[in-house]
Parts: structure tokens; C-alpha cells; sequence
């Protein structure tokens, strides 16, 4: 009987900010922490070179991305899914 392997890899969400690229998208991750001598909460922002096989992304869409082994120079995330789709005006 085999049971499923969880995975230790980190799982993100972040917000599409770029797709000019080919199977790549650069997507920046939001979190917020504590100042360590004045308790005030940051935002602290990065941006990230993700795989997206299937060009599903959009700029403004919310996606959740998965950490990988390197796929290139810059790229060590992949596209899992969308979770929220860009308001277009």
C-alpha cells in the first residue's frame, strides 16, 4: 500500500506583473513582517521568474506557484493555478 508523498516544496501566491517572455512569467510575492526595533508591520515585495508551460497567466491575475528545481538562470518556480482572474476595464 503506497500512501502519497507530501511534498516539502514551498507553495506562494502572488500577482502576475509581467508575461512578455515565452513559458515564463514574472510574478511578485507580498508579505508583511514585523520591524524588529519598531513593531511597525512592512510590506516586503519580491519578484519572481515563474514556468507557466501553458501561457494561462495574465497580467493582474493571482496565481499560486509552487518552488522547483532550476529551470534555467532565474527561473526555480512553476504555475499551479489560478486563483483569481484580472479585472479587465
Amino acid at each position: 500500500m503506497t500512501e502519497p508523498r507530501l511534498s516539502h516544496r514551498k507553495i506562494r501566491e502572488g500577482i502576475v506583473v509581467s508575461t512578455a517572455m515565452q513559458k515564463t512569467v514574472v510574478v511578485q510575492i507580498e508579505r508583511l513582517v514585523r520591524h524588529p526595533q519598531y513593531g511597525k508591520t512592512v510590506r516586503r515585495l519580491k519578484r519572481v521568474k515563474v514556468h507557466d508551460e501553458t501561457g494561462a497567466c495574465a497580467v493582474g491575475d493571482v496565481v499560486r506557484i509552487e518552488e522547483t528545481r532550476p529551470l534555467s538562470r532565474e527561473k526555480r518556480w512553476r504555475y499551479i493555478q489560478t486563483i483569481r482572474k484580472a479585472v479587465v476595464v
